[in-house]
C-alpha cells in the first residue's frame, strides 16, 4: 500500500550563509560569505523524506532530471527511503535553488531556476490507479499539473494536501479541489485582498469545505475547521537555518492525518517537527530520523 503520492519540486540547493542580512543600497551590500554548502532541497521532495521518517511508504512523482544534480537527488531520496519508481524522467538539468542565510537570525532568501525540460502540464499526468493510495500531496510549482492531481485524488475519495505559497492562475483550483490545503502565511490574504488573516480565512470557506491551515513561522500553525479557528503555538527555538521547516511541517502533518490525530494533534506535531528542523542546517538536513519521528508520534 502507497501512503502518501507527492507531486512537486525537488531541488540542489547552493546555500550560502552570510553575516547580516543582504540588501541592494547601504553597509550590507557587500557581504563575505561565512559559508558555502551543496544540499539537497525541494518542497514536496523534503516533505515526502520527512513521510518516510515517520514510516510512511512516501513516492515521489515528478520531473527529475539526467545530470549531476538530478543523480545527486535520486541518492538522496532514496537514502531517506522515497520511492521513485513513478519519477518522470525528463532529458536535461535540474532545479536548483541559490539560498542567503542571515547567520544571525537563520532566515533565508530563496532564489531559484528550472528548465523548461521540467515542466509538466495536466495532460503529462500519467494514468494512475489512486485507489492504491492514502493520501496525495501536491505544491504549486506546476501548477496546472497539481490541480488535476487534485481533483483526480478527491475524486478517488483520497485526502490531499497542499504546500502553496505562490499566486499562480491554478492556486484557487488547487484549494478548491484539496481537502487539507496548507497555505504560507502571506497568501490568504494575497488571494481575498482581506485586511487581517482572519478574515481571509473565513473568506477562503467559500472556496472548501476542508481544513485550511496556514503555516506561521515561528508563530505555529491557524487551521479554519467548519468556522471555528484553531491556533497551535510553535517551538522556541533558537533558529540555525529555516530552510524547508514549511515542508517538513507538511510532511509531518501527513503522518499526524493518517494517523488519524485530529487538527490539534496534528499541529503540534507538525510544529514541534518544524521547530526541530529550523536547529539544522539544510532542507532535507531538517528531516528527522527514524528514532525521532517515532518518538515525537509518541509524544503526540
Amino acid at each position: 500500500m502507497l501512503d502518501v503520492l507527492g507531486l512537486g519540486a525537488h531541488a540542489v540547493d547552493q546555500v550560502y550563509r552570510l553575516p547580516a542580512a543582504p540588501d541592494f543600497h547601504g553597509l550590507h551590500s557587500k557581504l563575505r560569505v561565512s559559508r558555502h554548502t551543496v544540499s539537497c532541497g525541494g518542497q514536496v521532495a523534503t516533505a515526502l523524506a520527512t513521510c518516510a521518517a515517520f514510516g510512511l511508504h512516501a513516492a515521489y512523482l515528478g520531473p527529475l532530471g539526467t545530470d549531476d544534480n538530478a543523480a545527486r537527488v535520486r541518492a538522496e531520496l532514496d537514502g531517506h527511503g522515497v520511492d521513485l519508481s513513478h519519477a518522470l524522467v525528463r532529458q536535461g538539468g535540474s532545479q536548483y535553488a541559490v539560498i542567503l542565510i542571515d547567520d544571525h537570525s537563520g532566515e533565508r532568501v530563496v532564489l531559484w531556476d528550472r528548465p523548461a525540460s521540467l515542466t509538466l502540464s495536466a495532460t503529462d499526468l500519467p494514468v494512475l490507479t489512486l485507489h492504491s493510495a492514502r493520501a496525495v500531496l501536491v505544491d504549486d510549482v506546476d501548477a496546472a499539473a497539481s490541480a488535476e492531481l487534485a481533483r483526480r485524488a478527491r475524486a478517488a475519495g483520497l485526502p490531499v494536501v497542499t504546500d502553496l505559497d505562490h499566486l499562480t492562475p491554478h492556486t484557487e483550483a488547487i484549494i478548491r479541489a484539496a481537502s487539507h490545503p496548507i497555505l504560507s502565511e502571506h497568501l490568504p490574504m494575497a488571494l481575498t485582498h482581506e485586511p487581517t488573516l482572519e478574515r481571509a480565512l473565513h473568506a477562503l470557506r467559500a472556496w472548501t469545505p476542508g481544513i485550511i491551515t496556514v503555516t506561521l513561522g515561528k508563530g505555529g500553525a491557524l487551521a479554519l475547521v467548519g468556522d471555528t479557528l484553531v491556533h497551535e503555538p510553535g517551538i522556541d527555538v533558537q533558529p540555525v537555518d529555516t530552510t524547508g521547516s514549511g515542508d517538513v511541517f507538511r510532511g509531518a502533518f501527513l503522518a499526524g492525518l493518517l494517523q488519524g490525530f485530529d487538527i490539534g494533534r496534528t499541529l503540534r506535531l507538525a510544529n514541534r517537527v518544524a521547530g526541530a528542523s529550523c536547529t539544522r542546517p539544510g532542507a532535507m538536513g531538517g528531516v528527522p530520523t527514524r528514532d525521532e519521528a517515532r518518538r515525537w508520534l509518541a509524544e503526540a
